[in-house]
């Protein structure tokens, strides 16, 4: 994306996004998901595969999403990864509820059972965040504590520093805060590494044929990613492969292990595959498609503090943590309230399904510790 000055289109975009949003664990069974019920935004059904979790379509921001929601208490929002579900926070939902908080789980925009708008333009960061303070309102709160997950967390980061009004704290699990979501070096496609033979994957998930190879197999691939990304994958032999954020540009990046890491079983994959067959990888991979607009759409927030309490959790063997090292070391300048971050031995990227346990006490005690909520 070039470097100049905003279109008007482009302020357009901000502005209506703006807008928006102004107005421990035991192994789960694969989730048993009701129709979607397009016709009718009130849906709502039980899930007989996790008991105590509702799931319905809920109006936000212009678009419909799907939640998964748990408990009875302070609203805390659960923001999933790429390329992941609401489902990735299957065993958060019963600890937080069973803690005295609920917790609401969405799709987000492109994912699952949620809208998937045709424009790429529509899936910029602000139009993620609008979707967020909207959902607060549809679910009849004034506040809610944002948690999120690899593309989650720049969500949840910068949802905190644009609203603190409506998020009154923030919890990141792998990415660490960033100025303009996306760092201040300039557009971040500019900074990503390529070569002859391979692409930093951001910049392959940007490519068109990128949906295709995504969505060619996707059982190989979510066995592929869950273990070659976690802490029981091996490492990458001389520091390439795609634990290394590199992708070939052949496209074939994808092993097929033997078998599944203990953390999740084929009936989890079940799920991811589940999902993805219906809503394809083209809302997904959109985000990619919009980092470099995101950052320049962020440009007002640069350098503007996140000033509500902050926990940051990761795996000390996610590629997340090595690319970002510098970054974690350094964000708690622009995050005065942060706690001491809590690195996981061991954990790959797949962080709250891999450390659980881990994950759930440290998520409780924060919370816990938090001022009192407005309303919930």
């Amino acid at each position: 994306m070039p470097n100049a000055p905003f279109s008007r289109r482009d302020i357009i975009l901000a502005a209506s996004a703006l807008t928006a949003g102004a107005a421990l664990t035991e192994p789960l069974k694969a989730a048993a998901i009701a129709p979607r019920g397009d016709s009718d935004p009130s849906t709502s059904w039980a899930d007989p595969a996790m008991p105590g979790v509702t799931h319905r379509i809920v109006a936000t921001n212009g678009i419909r999403l799907h939640v998964a929601e748990q408990g009875e208490g302070p609203l805390v929002m659960l923001c999933h990864g790429f390329p992941e579900c609401w489902y990735s926070w299957r065993y958060q939902l019963p600890a937080l509820a069973k803690a005295g908080f609920r917790a609401v789980a969405p799709d987000l925009r492109g994912y699952g059972r949620s809208d998937r708008p045709e424009d790429v333009e529509k899936y910029t960061i602000l139009h993620n965040i609008g979707d967020m303070v909207g959902l607060i309102d549809a679910l009849g709160a004034t506040q809610a504590v944002i948690a999120g997950h690899d593309i989650g967390a720049p969500i949840a980061w910068q949802a905190a520093l644009m609203r603190p009004d409506r998020f009154r704290a923030v919890i990141a699990l792998g990415p660490p805060f960033r100025s303009r979501g996306f760092g201040d070096l300039g557009p971040p496609t500019t900074h990503m590494p390529r070569s002859r033979t391979a692409l930093f994957y951001q910049l392959y998930f940007q490519k068109p044929e990128a949906e295709a190879a995504l969505g060619n197999d996707p059982r190989r691939m979510f066995r592929s990613l869950f273990y070659s990304l976690s802490g029981d994958g091996a490492p990458p032999a001389g520091g390439g492969g795609l634990t290394a954020g590199m992708i070939p540009l052949n496209g074939e990046f994808l092993t097929n292990p033997a078998s599944l890491p203990s953390w999740i079983r084929e009936s989890d994959v079940d799920v991811y595959v589940d999902e993805f067959a219906r809503s394809g990888f083209r809302g997904a991979v959109n985000w990619w498609r919009n980092v470099d607009r995101g950052w320049e759409l962020m440009a007002p927030f640069a350098d503007t503090p996140v000033t509500v309490p902050a926990l940051y959790l990761a795996g000390d063997r996610d590629i997340i943590a090595a690319i970002f090292r510098q970054a974690i070391a350094q964000q708690s300048a622009l995050v005065p309230k942060l706690r001491r971050a809590v690195m996981l031995p061991g954990c790959g990227h797949w962080t709250q399904q891999e450390r659980a346990p881990e994950v759930n006490v440290a998520m409780i005690d924060f919370l816990r510790r938090l001022p009192a909520a407005g309303s919930a």
